[in-house]
């Protein structure tokens, strides 16, 4: 057993769902003006990486095979899932479409997902989750990006006021997930444009036509029902909100994760704002592209030209994707990672369809007694849903010059600081159940002093 275990012992779910706070001040930390006005008398005390790695593996610790009962037979719908491996978090159609940064005084890392390694690595990693060997799952899945930390300014509205006078202070760690959003958007689309669902979606920023799919309609002899009144047809905006909202809910459990598992622990955190376009993944260091205010937001020719001529018109910059050493090590399911609109949405099926795809070779690495049934039971995917897919997404790509059409590919919404409680702050101003006993005895047993507590 590790020392971890034994120091984090066995605590109640229930103690961390009733007593989790956001608890912001930290060792060496100041709130220079206003009633709770203080200034700690101790140095910043950074987290030990024992406890980065608790954190770490709460918020995308992998913890074996999603189970995937779903239906396959034909027309079902379960055939949407893509992947088969699960974290700590749920994901929609076990993607994993969430990527965590730990960003620290002396270095930033990337957390890998479970997609990230090798099937051969992943029973290894499991039976590390299932021995609560936690430091060392962390080092083995994390990737050093940076030495020293990155963050954005501090200043609106990269961030909000009310989070100034804390973020990104010395000793405290910040995780930042990231979502991804277009492997989500590309395997959506396959099931909502199969024969089964028929669904249509029309383009309200170019006078409500057909994105990409006129030929596809019922009413020229195609799939798609195309008829308001049957109740299948969406904008793409609505479209596209769904994927960010079912992708940032993903996020959220991560951060539900990281302030319970800090509760556990009697760390401080606090989940904060962390919505900028691009100001977070520019300072990680992410490849960056940049288009026309006007083509970044999608107006017609005419806005844009009126843009221009009131100077309004700059460029505006959105992540790309990361890089590190010539190795990719983050990329979205579009250009410049692909040649087209076409070759991406052919990667998703071949995550799912192809030779060593979840439903063909790749059974083998699931939790089903008898994967080759399963691989069997599911038929190809159809070529009309495929082209449907295709046709849209070819569409949004070369009206809009990019994929998502309402936002770039990669998005940050909320991060989460962790940091050593200066207890003098909370015994000045709060009543003593601010802090549990949790919180008052983590630096004595994690750390063997109490000199920081008194």
């Amino acid at each position: 057993m590790s020392t971890t275990n034994t120091l984090l012992g066995d605590y109640s779910l229930l103690d961390a769902l009733t007593k989790r706070r956001s608890r912001r001040f930290g060792l060496g930390m100041k709130m220079p003006a206003g009633p709770l006005a203080f200034e700690s008398r101790h140095a910043p005390f950074p987290l030990t990486e024992e406890e980065e790695a608790y954190l770490t593996f709460a918020a995308s610790g992998i913890t074996g095979f999603a189970l995937l009962d779903l239906p396959f037979a034909e027309g079902q719908g379960g055939a949407i899932v893509a992947r088969s491996l699960g974290r700590t978090i749920a994901s929609g159609d076990a993607i994993q479409a969430v990527s965590l940064m730990v960003i620290k005084d002396d270095a930033t890392y990337l957390i890998k997902r479970p997609q990230d390694f090798t099937p051969q690595e992943i029973a290894g990693l499991i039976d590390q989750a299932d021995s609560r060997e936690f430091t060392q799952l962390y080092q083995r899945m994390r990737i050093k990006i940076k030495g020293g930390g990155a963050a954005p300014p501090v200043a609106p509205m990269f961030n909000v006021n009310v989070n100034r006078w804390s973020l990104y202070a010395p000793g405290t760690t910040y995780f930042l997930p990231i979502n991804e959003l277009t492997f989500m958007y590309i395997n959506g689309l396959l099931e909502v444009f199969n024969e089964h669902s028929g669904a249509f979606v029309i383009d309200e920023r170019a006078g409500c036509r057909a994105a990409g799919l006129g030929l596809f309609a019922r009413s020229k002899g195609g799939h798609l029902y195309d008829d308001p009144a049957e109740g299948r047809v969406l904008t793409v905006q609505r479209l596209e909100l769904m994927v960010s909202e079912l992708v940032t809910i993903e996020q959220g459990m991560m951060l539900q994760n990281l302030g319970l598992m800090c509760q556990a622990l009697g760390l401080g955190g606090f989940p904060n704002f962390a919505e900028h376009e691009y100001s977070w993944l520019q300072a990680l260091g992410f490849r960056m592209g940049k288009m026309t205010a006007s083509k970044y937001l999608g107006t017609g020719v005419f806005i844009g030209a009126l843009m221009k001529v009131f100077g309004r018109n700059s460029y505006v910059p959105y992540a790309l994707g990361l890089e590190r050493d010539g190795k990719v090590l983050l990329q979205p399911y579009c250009p410049p990672y692909y040649a087209s609109m076409k070759d991406a949405v052919r990667a998703v099926v071949e995550t799912k369809y192809g030779a060593q795809g979840l439903f063909r070779a790749g059974a083998a690495h699931s939790a089903w007694r008898d994967p080759a049934a399963i691989a069997d039971g599911v038929s190809e995917i159809s070529a009309a849903a495929v082209d449907a897919t295709t046709a849209y997404c070819e569409y949004l790509y070369a009206r809009y010059g990019r994929f998502p059409a309402y936002m770039p590919p990669f998005r940050t919404v909320l991060g989460f600081q962790a940091c050593h409680l200066d207890h003098e702050f909370y015994d000045r101003f709060y009543r003593s159940e601010a802090l549990s006993e949790t919180e008052r005895g983590h630096m004595a047993k994690w750390h063997g002093t109490a000199a920081r507590e008194s």
